[in-house]
């Protein structure tokens, strides 16, 4: 029986996309975070692991994960921008996932403006958002 010791362990270090998607289902926020930051994490996991939801800690670091992989295409990045848009929506401040979807080119400049105008976002992170926003290429 794998420990989460083990899961953990593959989830940093496997390139299997099947053993990556079965790892996305695993309740553990810190193989999560592993499965995140491994580049090999496919697109489908990325986007099962957007609506993953464990504390607050772990669900900003989590999407703020999720916005800066290398191998999220715009549907994986939409699905963090909603996650995203919801947490802002309850009060909860997810600003490293909100300005490094400012990064993403994929994304539409607008589509991540509107994060600026929800509940949970403050006057700093508007204007962090202004300047990452108007820094784009």
């Amino acid at each position: 029986m794998p420990t989460p010791a083990d899961h953990l362990a593959l989830a940093r270090a496997e390139s299997d996309s099947s053993v990556l998607q079965r790892l996305a289902r695993c309740p553990y926020p810190f193989v999560w975070h592993a499965l995140a930051a491994n580049p090999h994490t496919p697109p489908e996991a990325l986007q099962a692991l957007s609506t993953a939801r464990d504390s607050v800690w772990n669900d900003n670091r989590l999407l703020r994960l999720l916005a800066e992989h290398p191998g999220a295409n715009p549907v994986v990045l939409r699905a963090v921008l909603d996650s995203v848009a919801a947490k802002l929506d309850e009060g909860e401040r997810p600003y490293a996932a909100v300005l490094a979807l400012a990064d993403r080119l994929e994304l539409e400049a607008d589509e991540v403006r509107r994060l600026g105008t929800l509940r949970g976002a403050s006057a700093r992170l508007r204007r962090l958002l202004d300047l990452r926003l108007s820094a784009r290429i």
